[in-house]
């Protein structure tokens, strides 16, 4: 119970650091796309519950994930892989692309280059946030430093730790999600997303998150 408690401080549940942070984002993207209600978005790598708790409904979503979920009247869902969109959705028009915690989790240079490519040829703007890889406190598995350390190290830890989201997971499968959640610098999201314009996400005056937004 109190590594649950622990757990949903930082994610969650309605009170959570990631739910602040959320809310945060939303002001800072109600800011920028003032007109978001009235857009048509494609959100790669989210899910139907993301915006149905969004305090924005735009005109119509469409969600690109591996696993389809239920529609709703302005929510279509897609099952696909989101660094292949750009052919999937070839001949279809939107306004906005919105990707939220998603490149880290695609694997490598060669995905990532993908996935810029489809986010950018897609829609004429984007917003896309990923977590910073310097922020001391890695976010997925709440562990200090956990996305510096040798592999095997991560491994061992993934289905151990109490804070984890892969605590009790088989030990492979446990491993595969340490190997394939790789976090990006600024240096590297600036050279996938050349058009956009950074702004940080910060905790303590930490920059704790990135947002490109064209």
């Amino acid at each position: 119970m109190a590594t649950e408690t622990v757990r949903n401080l930082f994610v969650n549940s309605d009170y959570s650091l990631s739910e602040k942070m959320r809310l945060r984002r939303w002001g800072l993207i109600n800011r920028l796309m003032p007109d978001l209600s009235e857009m048509k978005v494609l959100d790669l790598g989210g899910t139907k519950e993301w915006w149905l708790r969004a305090p924005v409904r735009p005109r119509h979503v469409t969600v690109m994930n591996l696993g389809a979920e239920e529609q709703t009247s302005w929510i279509t869902t897609l099952t696909g892989d989101a660094c292949y969109a750009d052919k999937q959705l070839k001949g279809q028009s939107f306004d906005l692309v919105f990707s939220n915690s998603l490149i880290e989790h695609v694997g490598g240079h060669k995905a990532w280059s993908s996935l810029a490519q489809a986010i950018r040829s897609l829609a004429p703007r984007y917003v896309i946030q990923t977590p910073y890889r310097y922020f001391p406190i890695e976010p997925h598995w709440l562990f200090p430093g956990f996305q510096f350390l040798p592999l095997p190290l991560r491994a061992r830890l993934a289905p151990r730790w109490p804070l984890g989201h892969t605590r009790g997971w088989p030990a492979a499968q446990a491993r595969d999600e340490a190997m394939s959640t790789q976090l990006l610098t600024a240096t590297e999201m600036r050279s996938y997303f050349p058009d956009g314009t950074l702004y940080w996400e910060r905790f303590l005056g930490l920059p704790k998150s990135m947002l490109l937004v064209r």
